[in-house]
Order: structure tokens, then sequence, then C-alpha cells
């Protein structure tokens, strides 16, 4: 019989286990970001709203940073040095009525089953025919001479009808009317579409007319002509379905109350040494919400310190450390718009009345709400894919050692930022931030502290990854405003 061999294993020692190299963070950068964000987002500013004065003291204190860095006014315009003024409009629904008739018979619906709804002073449309449309997919396809002076009827779904209601009145509906045959309520609306809206006052001209109606009571309405609700789901989800008029018509109204709000843009340069090859844009919005809240609440202001006192805070720092480093070839624009909370309405208004030639920027970088991820947040490009700026942001990021995603899941929200403004006007227009570099973090602020009374300066505010932004931004600033590295686009 063979010996066995018994072995015997003695661990080796184990070497002293090494934390991670934390990333080296700019702590006099992070003072000075929290330094103005304590500023702006105190409740001596008033939660920064259009139009009050927290907008006049936002905008001194903001002027006076500005100009003691040494940027001259960015406005062009000898009358309003600095502040670009835009009026904007706030509208609510005043009044709403709606009348049916078959052949000459009124049909009765109880007081308060339709709202009506107008985005101008007041719009009416007497003795329309109700053309069905079903749910109305590819509604821009319809004949305008087939929706012109009829009240298309739509039905609402499990999706909403928002973008098929516009797409409806682009090609040529009189108004449309919304039956809310899925989730959504008429009371769920009404509470909804009760609060004011907000646009720029040059865009104020006349007025689309939308209504909504209740599944119940447009059923007891189509029985009434003939037909039932039912019957007329079931023909719009028949193969070759087309529209077609009811033996119903409308005359319908709305009217809103109008207040005038006016506000400002602020517009900085540095002005470079050949502003012939266009310009380096810098954007962020100083506004926030105001008194949000009622008692007993303890807090009543929305003071906005991450969203965006943290993004103007930014700015001015770029704007620091750029006017050190010598001039530039380009002019470097900074802006800080109104409005943006209420509809992106003043990055809209700079793009509608912008003090060079839109053509002339060669980049343009949004910031907001930046003070969410820590140092060493890789950065994230909001807007990537969209420009023709990914090519040199990643030459930069390279050169100067950051990290960039490889993904564009970022892209999800580009649509809630001043850079879609820009970007429907043709401008290049992105976000290079660490905030969106981690989505689960961000989307855990915009489950908390987003839009609330509790976006307020907390102790251990995260500034790791704004300081980083800060720095890439003068790095990104530098790096377009260059005529060797960006040639004039041609």
């Amino acid at each position: 019989m063979a010996m066995a061999v018994v072995l015997v294993c003695v661990p080796a020692l184990a070497a002293p286990s090494r934390p991670a190299p934390q990333p080296k963070r700019d702590m006099v950068l992070e003072g000075e970001l929290l330094a103005h964000i304590r500023v702006l987002a105190s409740d001596e500013f008033e939660g920064r709203e259009p139009g009050t004065e927290g907008e006049a003291k936002t905008l001194r204190y903001l002027g006076r940073q500005w100009f003691d860095i040494g940027l001259v006014s960015g406005t062009n315009d000898p009358g309003h040095p600095w502040f670009a003024p835009v009026r904007l409009v706030a509208r609510e629904p005043a009044a709403s009525a709606a009348a049916f008739v078959r052949r000459g018979r009124r049909l009765y619906l109880p007081p308060g089953s339709v709202l009506m709804l107008t985005s101008g002073k007041r719009a009416l449309v007497e003795n329309a025919p109700l053309l069905f449309v079903g749910s109305a997919k590819g509604a821009e396809t319809l004949a305008r001479s087939e929706l012109a002076g009829r009240v298309a009827v739509l039905l609402d779904g499990e999706e909403g009808g928002g973008e098929r209601q516009n797409a409806l009145i682009k090609a040529g509906a009189s108004a449309v009317l919304t039956v809310l045959d899925g989730r959504r309520t008429l009371e769920q609306v009404t509470a909804r579409r009760q609060r004011s809206g907000y646009a720029l006052a040059s865009d104020v001209l006349g007025g689309d007319l939308e209504g909504f109606i209740g599944a119940d009571t447009f059923d007891r309405l189509a029985a009434m002509g003939g037909t039932s609700l039912a019957a007329l789901r079931a023909e719009a989800a028949g193969a070759g379905f087309v529209p077609r008029v009811l033996d119903i018509s409308a005359t319908l109204e709305a009217t809103t109350r109008e207040t005038t709000i006016r506000t400002h843009n602020l517009v900085g340069k540095l002005e470079g040494k050949r502003p012939d090859a266009g310009a380096v844009l810098f954007m962020a919005h100083w506004d926030h919400f105001g008194p949000c809240a009622e008692p007993p609440a303890e807090h009543l202001i929305c003071n906005g310190a991450i969203d965006n006192a943290s993004g103007v805070a930014a700015l001015t720092e770029v704007a620091r450390r750029l006017s050190r480093a010598g001039q530039m070839d380009r002019d470097v624009y900074f802006v800080a718009t109104t409005a943006e909370e209420l509809g992106l309405l003043g990055a809209e208004a700079f793009a509608e009345n912008p003090p060079l030639p839109l053509k002339q920027v060669v980049a343009a970088f949004n910031i907001d709400s930046i003070a969410i991820a820590p140092a060493g947040t890789p950065f994230a490009i909001v807007g990537k894919g969209m420009t023709r700026l990914d090519p040199q942001i990643a030459a930069a990021a390279k050169a100067n050692r950051r990290k960039l995603l490889e993904d564009d899941a970022a892209n999800q929200y580009v649509k809630r930022q001043d850079g879609w403004a820009l970007l429907q006007h043709d401008v290049p227009a992105v976000m290079v931030t660490t905030a969106y570099g981690d989505l689960k973090r961000l989307e855990g602020f915009f489950e908390s502290d987003y839009h609330r009374p509790s976006d307020v300066v907390k102790p251990g505010l995260e500034l790791g990854g704004a300081a980083e932004d800060v720095a890439f931004l003068v790095q990104l600033g530098r790096w377009f405003a260059d005529v060797r590295r960006v040639p004039v686009p041609r």
C-alpha cells in the first residue's frame, strides 16, 4: 500500500491593502463655487423668480462679479449694456365654453363637462363640423383641405395627445377636441392646465384652440349623433380607416388672462484677437421658482441651490479663469439666461435676438445643475452625436486627461436644458459635465430635492465634480477659441 503524503499549505503574508487613489481635488475652486451658491441660493434672493426683486438682486450680484473679472458687456446695445430685456407673457385660463348642434337642434351636455383652452387671449370657432380622426397617427399627412374649418376629434388612448394635437393644428384643423378614453381624466387635465403657462411676448400672436372631453360625456354626445364611442374606436382600429365627418357641429371658445413679466438675460464677453473668426459661448440659467410652498410648510422658498445656483457659479468661475489665460483668438460670450424653468424662454429669446450672428458661434456649452457628482466621475456629453463638436471635445479630453463616457445615455435629458433651444437654431450646443456621468446619482436628485424647497445648501454639498467641470470647461474654452485647433467653419 502506498504511503499518503500530506501537504501543508502555509499562507503567505498578505501585503497591506492600499486604498484606491483618490482624485486630487481643487479645494480652492470648490470654496469659490460654494461661496457663490450660498449667496444666490439664500432666502435673501427669494428663489430668483423672474420679474421680482429676487431677479434684481441676482443680476446685480452676477453683474458685479463679471465686471470685476474683466468682462465687458456682450449685448452690443448701448441702451441695454449687460442686461438684454426679455418680455414674457404669463397666461392662465379665464373662460371655457362649448356648444354642440345636430341638424339645428342643440345637444345638451352638463356644464363643465368640456374644457376649452387657448394659447392666445381669445379663440373662437363657430358652427364647425366635427371630424373624427381616431388616434391621428401620421396626423401631419392629413390633407389641409380635409381639416380646414373643422374640429378634429382625437382619441387620447394610452399615450396622451400633445404632439398629435399640435400636428393636427399645424395641418389646418380649426380646433382639436381630445376624447380622454385612456388613463387621463378631465379632472386631471383641468388641474394641470389651470396653472399659468408662459411664452415670449413676441410669440403671442393668435391662439390655438384645444379642448378635452371625458369618455363617458363624449359617448353621450356621440349617441345623440347616431353613433357611440365604442363604434368609433372600432372603426379607427380597422384597416384602411379614414377620418370621417360626424353629424354634429360645435361652437367652441376659450379666453385667458395675461400678465406681462419683464425680465433679463445677462450677457458678458471676453474680447478676442480675431472676432471675425467666430465666438465660443458659455450659458447657464440664473432663474428658479421663488416662493413655491405654503404654510404649514416650514420652508416656503424654492432656493435652487443645485438647480441652478451651481450652474451660474460655475459660469462665473469659468469666466474668471479664462480672463486670466491671456487674450484668445475668438470672442468668448457668457450668458446667464432667464426663464429656463418656464420653458427655456431666456435661451430662446437670446437665439431670436442674438448679439452676434448665430452662425458665428463655433461651440456653445450649457451648464446646469452640476453640484451632484464627486470628483473622478467621468464626463458625459448631453447632445452627443447631435453636433460637429464631438471629435474636438474628445481630442481636448485626451490632451487634458479627462475621461469621457462613450455612450449617449445622457441624451434622454437633452430637451430639458437651455442647449436644446440653441440646437433648434442650428447652434452647436452641448453640456459636458460629470453631473450626467452618473445617471443613477442624478436621478436621485431628480427624485428628491429637484424643484422642491429642499434644494438648499446642505452640509457636505458635493462640489468635487463641479470643480472638475469648471476646469474642463476652461480647457474647452481655450481649445475652441484657438483658430489653429478649431479653424473657422466653412
